[in-house]
């Protein structure tokens, strides 16, 4: 089967989209607005980009009903800052609640019962419960459309890690411990490190 992207309505793009690369790791990102309220968000398009300079990046799309921009990212345009809490299982339920479209005054902290934690460097909290935290400074946005089913590629350069000092060991956090989760197609989920295998690198094949 071949499938043309461009023939199909945004909303079947989608889930060709997110049927095809996955599991995605989730960006739960603390903002706060100009005016100082807090904003807590799940994004499942979210990656690396490399260690020198340390970068990350999310992708939010526009909202599906009118096109508008999320509060997330409206927060970052405007403070230039913000935080992606890494999703353990042990918040998976209250990064799910944090999903609703609530009005640009709620706080989502408050909402889901999870902890405020001051950063170190950039003004938007930190989620107490998650185990890893990276504090970001918007190094550059992207914006591709402002119609349902666009989207924005917001790129930070991350200026603090912040790791529970029992998953930290020799310079690497331990990923059972840490009990990430991983996004799949519509209401799917998976345990990222309950079913592992390794793999050694070759050098060269003969």
């Amino acid at each position: 089967m071949k499938v043309e992207p461009s023939s199909l309505e945004w909303k079947d793009a989608y889930k060709l989209l997110i049927g095809s690369i996955l599991p995605r790791p989730i960006a739960f990102v603390s903002t706060l607005s100009k005016d100082g309220a807090a904003n807590l968000a799940p994004f499942s398009f979210f990656t690396g980009i490399c260690a020198d300079p340390f970068l990350v990046c999310f992708a939010p799309m526009r909202k599906g009903t009118d096109g508008e921009k999320k509060d997330t990212l409206r927060n970052i345009e405007e403070t230039k800052e913000f935080v992606i809490n890494i999703v353990g299982e042990k918040i998976v339920n209250e990064m799910n609640d944090c999903s609703v479209d609530y009005p640009p005054d709620t706080d989502e902290f408050e909402k889901v019962k999870l902890s405020k934690i001051s950063s170190d460097i950039v003004l938007p909290p930190r989620v107490k419960e998650s185990d890893v935290q990276l504090e970001c400074v918007l190094r550059e946005v992207l914006h591709f459309g402002e119609h349902p089913g666009s989207g924005s590629l917001v790129i930070g350069q991350v200026v603090m890690v912040h790791v529970q000092d029992q998953l930290y060991r020799e310079g690497r956090i331990n990923t059972e411990m840490l009990q990430p989760i991983g996004r799949l197609a519509g209401q799917s989920y998976t345990r990222a490190a309950a079913d592992t295998f390794v793999l050694e690198r070759r050098k060269q094949l003969s």
